[in-house]
């Protein structure tokens, strides 16, 4: 999956679903956003820091938050727009994810 790293679109930064499950592992998106709304550079800069604090603790050594790191936060790309989007896609995955969760129960007790 790709995300629009910027407005007029000429730039973008691969997701992968391993990044996404990353997110929601480490639940990264939580509590991060205030409470305007608005995603800006702060905002961005929080949830490096907040990464850079997993990293620097026990959990240092998990492969897939690194990846994350380098694939998507760090990215050069990476600007609150950019974050902007990783949040709606984020939304979208989980909705799936959990859409297909609720299906899965059903189909088995037919």
């Amino acid at each position: 999956m790709k995300i629009q790293a910027n407005p007029s679109g000429t730039r973008s930064i691969e997701v992968t679903e391993k990044h996404l499950e990353t997110i929601d592992k480490y639940a990264l998106l939580r509590n991060l956003i205030d409470s305007n709304g608005i995603i800006d550079e702060a905002v961005l800069d929080k949830l490096r820091l907040n990464v850079r604090a997993l990293l620097e603790g026990s959990e240092g050594s998990d492969r897939d938050l690194l990846d994350l790191c380098l694939d998507v936060l760090y990215n050069k790309n990476m600007k609150a727009f950019g974050l902007h989007e990783l949040v709606l896609l984020y939304i979208n995955w989980k909705n799936e994810s959990q859409a297909k969760e609720s299906e899965e129960p059903g189909e088995n007790n037919c």
